[in-house]
């Protein structure tokens, strides 16, 4: 059982609850009294909708409390609580005692025990981000701080959370400041190796993967592939699951992307009249995500020390025929790659 950190729940900002969660092991953080009765739960998915459905971070946090939740006994038995949280698709269950009281945690990955996996785990993390000016000028991109952690360090902890201890990292734009802060992996409970490019002439996104093979002679186990830049806390462990009972040689982390047409959309048919006229519609289309799942096989097909994108190494796969699927990032999804972006990640927006 872990210790739970809690906020006040009726005087707390949006803000206020991020820091919890950040200061937390349980991507969330527990709505209290004065008198330290549960009220309910706060977790990284309900803030992020909460700053995407306009709040800012200064609004009081009560109105996105889940209220009720799931709880357990402090006699509770283990496979009781892991039939709770099967039962409600969760990975926390609090504790309560008999005053309703919060005095712990359970956490699913706790329970089952961390599962080391032999899955090597590439974040690509070269890039110069001259979008994020001025205040990339000093600082890489994925090292930009969001709730007080890098970015970088949310997305590797991410992974070494879900078992993924070998890590590659590809440097290349200001990259001695990410192999300062952190060094060999040992202090974050994982075994980095870096692979560093010139930033004047960069591989691209598929480019480094044509080094796995020499860093790692046994190289059998699909490869999880993302960018350094991201904050989200998709399901490593579904994921890599599906890619495996999918047979699929590539699985693409996807989303849902909408967007406004600016303008009256005339619909037509084949002899040119008008059938309909839709004023600003919203369209939505599939789009990948920045996260991938690649057989051991695919850095073989990777020429080395050219620019390759990882669209061309997805669309090699396609050409030849080979199966290709996609895995729905359904938890939350942010690409820090705009200044507007950084400010929706970062709760100023």
């Amino acid at each position: 059982m872990s210790l739970p950190i809690g906020f006040n729940a009726t005087s707390a900002s949006i803000q206020e609850a991020m820091v919890a969660i950040s200061k937390g092991t349980a991507n969330a953080a527990f709505a209290l009294t004065d008198d330290n009765i549960l009220v309910g739960i706060v977790t990284d998915g309900d803030v992020r909708r909460a700053l995407l459905e306009g709040a800012q971070m200064s609004d009081p946090v009560i109105p996105f409390i889940q209220r009720n939740p799931a709880v357990a006994s402090e006699t509770e038995s283990r496979s009781a609580v892991l039939d709770l949280m099967q039962a409600r698709a969760i990975s926390q269950v609090p504790v309560v005692n008999a005053a309703g009281q919060l005095v712990g945690v359970h956490l699913l990955r706790e329970l089952l025990g961390r599962v080391d996996r032999p899955n090597v785990g590439l974040i690509l993390a070269g890039g110069r981000g001259t979008r994020l000016q001025p205040v990339t000028d000093s600082l890489p991109k994925p090292m930009i701080p969001v709730a007080g952690t890098p970015i970088l360090e949310r997305v590797l902890n991410h992974l070494i959370g879900f078992g993924l201890n070998r890590i590659v990292l590809s440097v290349g734009y200001l990259g001695q400041m990410i192999e300062d802060h952190f060094g060999d992996g040992s202090h974050f409970g994982c075994e980095i190796t870096y692979l560093k490019e010139d930033p004047n002439s960069p591989r691209g996104t598929g480019g480094p993967l044509a080094s796995l093979p020499s860093l790692f002679s046994e190289l059998r186990e699909p490869i999880l592939v993302m960018n350094g830049d991201l904050v989200t806390q998709f399901d490593v462990a579904a994921m890599l699951t599906h890619h495996e009972r999918s047979e699929s040689i590539a699985t693409i982390g996807a989303f849902n992307y909408s967007y406004e047409v600016p303008y009256g959309v005339l619909n037509t048919n084949d002899a040119g009249e008008i059938t309909a006229i839709l004023e600003k519609p919203v369209r939505q289309e599939l789009v990948s995500g920045g996260v991938y799942v690649l057989d051991a096989s695919i850095p073989q097909q990777v020429p080395d020390n050219a620019f390759f994108p990882m669209t061309q190494v997805l669309s090699d796969c396609i050409r030849r025929k080979e199966r290709v699927t996609v895995w729905p990032l359904d938890e939350g999804w942010v690409d820090v790659g705009r200044p507007q972006d950084l400010a929706r990640a970062q709760g100023v927006e």
